[in-house]
């Protein structure tokens, strides 16, 4: 490969100054956000719009060059990063930032693929709608990525993960043919529904250039409580109860571990942490109504007042209003960065059945501590929809790095994948597979998935250039 002309090519399509092709300008694109894994790439390149990602893509085919999408690079698996051959050009959609087009009728918002999250929900608002998908990096990741990983974060359990918030997709293919599925229509039989293999591929298949997303009524009525529980099966009850009070009217049931909160109060001080810590569960709780004036603290302090006299429950703060509700979803919202400071993070990301949900915390939590004792095991998630977040925390002196750590790290994601397995689980609900994951999926995934994946990828990709070692596991 000759780098110095690929980089003039790169720079006759985007303009030399969206060309990096030095290493200290290019040094925060090749690391991801948790500092696991550091590439090295031919170049850095920032197209404006869709013609040049396409024309980029285009030219990379054509000289044999791999292509790493990146859009905000706050992935939890390394998907976003380059390998170490630096043969590679990591394609960065911060300029493919503009709404394209909103529709308060059609509730819909077309956006292009580099925008914030944030930017979005903004977006939206401004038309008094509501985009739902919310997460503690939203001030930061771009939709590109969100779609990209099929992202859930905090609103799953009432409007479902990104999957189903889109509409329409426009993606540049692996050689650099420009799929436009953008349409914003509820109702399409016509063929295959193409844009959903875009979707939870991590940029393995195309690249996203832009979105068209579902919208909702803005929500005029609130109530949110925090609770202290005795044990996880508590929350599970509150699930059930408050479902049966308020129906769809629960938006968010957020579960962390007495362990996980103590990370926060320890390592982000900043965050008011409003209980003593003396149960080993608590649930933050979140109902909305689109009706403005609807009263929702009365069915949640009647819900929350039968679970304290059968002893479901044992503290509540209800928030008087928005900055103390803001408040406690700050904690919620702390998890990462806590656990980030607190030492060398084991992540994982397992769903299993509702009806397992209590199970596999138990289980998993003291599989680990059997097999490392030295682990500091702490937990988050997503109550509702069978998604917990196990943390195995070790101690940065001993483990300063992944080389350092990993074999401790296999003998807990196989006790993790182990308990998630039995319980009829799968590895990863939402943060995706990357390179974090290639191996625990060759190991669980059932090889008939694996063989008609692998055939998807031959077939969209076949010279293998599309954000190469990234999901599929290697081949034995």
């Amino acid at each position: 490969m000759d780098a110095a002309a690929l980089v003039a090519a790169l720079a006759a399509i985007c303009g030399r100054r969206h060309v990096l092709a030095e290493g200290e300008d290019q040094q925060p694109y090749l690391t991801d956000w948790r500092d696991r894994y550091h590439g090295r790439a031919a170049a850095v390149v920032k197209p404006a719009d869709t013609a040049e990602v396409a024309a980029v893509v285009r030219l990379c085919a054509e000289r044999g060059v791999a292509v790493v999408p990146q859009g905000g690079n706050t992935g939890m698996c390394g998907a976003a990063t380059p390998d170490g051959t630096g043969h590679s050009v990591v394609v960065r959609l911060d300029r493919l930032n503009r709404v394209r087009a909103v529709s308060p009728l059609a509730n819909s918002i077309t956006v292009e693929a580099g925008c914030i999250l944030q930017t979005v929900q903004a977006a939206a608002e401004a038309v008094d709608r509501l985009f739902p998908l919310s997460l503690g990096a939203e001030g930061s990741c771009q939709i590109g990525g969100n779609i990209a990983t099929n992202a859930g974060g905090t609103a799953v359990l009432r409007y479902g993960n990104t999957r189903e918030l889109v509409l329409g997709l426009e993606v540049v293919l692996p050689d650099g043919t420009v799929l436009d599925r953008l349409h914003r229509l509820r109702k399409n039989s016509t063929g295959y529904d193409l844009k959903q293999l875009f979707i939870g591929a991590e940029g393995t298949l195309g690249i996203v250039t832009a979105a068209s997303l579902k919208l909702f009524p803005w929500p005029r009525a609130s109530a949110l409580a925090m609770v202290a529980l005795p044990e996880i099966e508590a929350a599970l009850t509150l699930l059930e109860r408050l479902r049966g009070a308020v129906g769809d009217r629960l938006a968010s049931l957020e579960a962390m571990s007495r362990g996980q909160i103590a990370v926060i109060a320890e390592h982000v001080p900043d965050v008011a942490i409003p209980f003593a810590l003396e149960a080993p569960w608590y649930l933050l709780i979140e109902l909305t109504d689109t009706l403005a004036g609807a009263d929702l603290r009365a069915p949640l302090e009647e819900v929350l007042g039968a679970a304290f006299e059968e002893g479901l429950v044992v503290d509540a703060v209800i928030a008087e209003s928005q900055a103390q509700a803001h408040a406690l979803w700050q904690i919620r919202h702390s998890v990462s960065e806590g656990s980030k400071r607190a030492g060398y993070v084991v992540s994982h990301d397992s769903a299993v059945p509702l009806e397992n949900q209590a199970l596999f915390a138990r289980e998993a939590e003291r599989r680990i501590l059997e097999a490392v004792p030295e682990a500091r095991v702490v937990m988050h998630g997503h109550l509702g929809d069978g998604n917990i977040h196990v943390l195995a925390l070790l101690d940065r002196a001993r483990f300063p790095d992944a080389a350092t750590a990993a074999p401790v790290v296999a003998r807990i994601n196989a006790v993790v994948d182990a308990v998630t397995t039995e319980l009829g689980g799968v590895i990863s609900a939402e943060h995706g597979i990357g390179i974090s994951n290639r191996a625990r999926l060759g190991r669980v995934a059932d090889p008939a998935d694996l063989a008609l994946m692998r055939r998807v990828k031959t077939l969209l990709d076949p010279a293998g250039l599309m954000n190469p070692g990234k999901v599929l596991p290697p081949e034995a």
